[in-house]
């Protein structure tokens, strides 16, 4: 995968938005679309599923150049391979952690510690996370969004706030569409997760492109 400071649009295959689509077909159209990343997400899921649906997906994602990261499993992540894991902050903070290495102990000398993102909800959290060393902190959710119904929205004064204050990757994510996306841009963000608005459309490849281009024009216009 490329740097991650390089990746601007990441996406999800969310087995709760499969619609009757297998996962590796959903992983290479999100490819196909550019992707730069790739999220597994499957709640409620058993570890050891979520484990075999990541060796499915890791060989695509590999091959396509893309980054697959596994939400929720950070022993899942290494044990496939996978660059990155994903962790809210209740899954890494209320446990007891401190610092992203302290999830991985002492790895085997043959495997590469998978970089952590850490989702946010407001600046006290994001300057908690950074201070954790992740590879990137996700903002949001910015806008009401189906995938997390009972989450306030952090709205684009957050977005700002992180334009102005988090020098490392950041990625805004909820509710993002192509209808809003110009205004997540323009508040400063630069990267975005977005799930619903290319897993619910028709054509994934089409949907992935139609954000990619956008995020592509506005990077030119703002190196």
């Amino acid at each position: 995968m490329q740097p991650i400071d390089r990746c601007l649009l990441y996406g999800f295959v969310d087995t709760a938005y499969l619609r009757g689509r297998s996962p590796e077909r959903v992983a290479r159209d999100l490819c196909e679309g550019g992707a730069d990343l790739i999220q597994l997400r499957a709640k409620g899921v058993p570890s050891a599923e979520v484990r075999r649906l990541a060796e499915r997906l890791q060989p695509i994602a590999r091959e396509a150049g893309v980054g697959l990261v596994i939400n929720d499993f950070p022993e899942v992540a290494l044990d496939v391979g996978a660059p990155l894991c994903h962790l809210g902050q209740e899954d890494f903070f209320d446990h007891g952690h401190t610092h992203v290495r302290e999830l991985f102990g002492q790895a085997p000398g043959h495997c590469v510690a998978p970089g952590v993102g850490l989702s946010t909800h407001a600046p006290a959290q994001a300057q908690r996370a950074l201070t954790a060393g992740p590879a990137y902190i996700a903002i949001g959710p910015v806008f009401a969004t189906g995938t997390k119904p009972t989450a306030t929205p952090v709205t684009l004064e957050y977005v700002r706030w992180a334009a102005a204050h988090v020098s490392i990757p950041w990625f805004a994510i909820g509710g993002i569409t192509l209808d809003n996306l110009d205004d997540v841009l323009d508040a400063g963000a630069r990267r975005v997760c977005v799930v619903s608005a290319i897993l619910g459309a028709d054509d994934v490849v089409s949907a992935c492109q139609a954000f990619k281009q956008r995020l592509v024009s506005k990077a030119r216009e703002c190196p």
